[in-house]
């Protein structure tokens, strides 16, 4: 059976590729202003604690602090 066919049939009868099941989204919020800003992924078994980034913030037009939001 070719990969691709295998893992259309996997992802059919509802299981995972495997790596993929500890990977979460989460959404990245601005500290200053509070602007959801960006999306991103990681994986919750090796980052449990919150997840801060410093990224371009388009509303404060300045590079801040964006934390991890629920």
């Amino acid at each position: 059976m070719p990969s691709g066919i295998l893992l259309e049939y996997l992802e059919d009868i509802g299981m995972a590729a495997k790596g993929k099941e500890n990977r979460i989204v989460i959404t990245l919020a601005c500290t200053e202003c509070k602007s959801r800003n960006y999306v991103t992924e990681k994986n919750k078994k090796n980052t449990t604690e919150r997840l801060t980034l410093n990224k371009y913030c388009p509303r404060c037009r300045a590079h801040r602090e964006h934390r991890e939001t629920k």
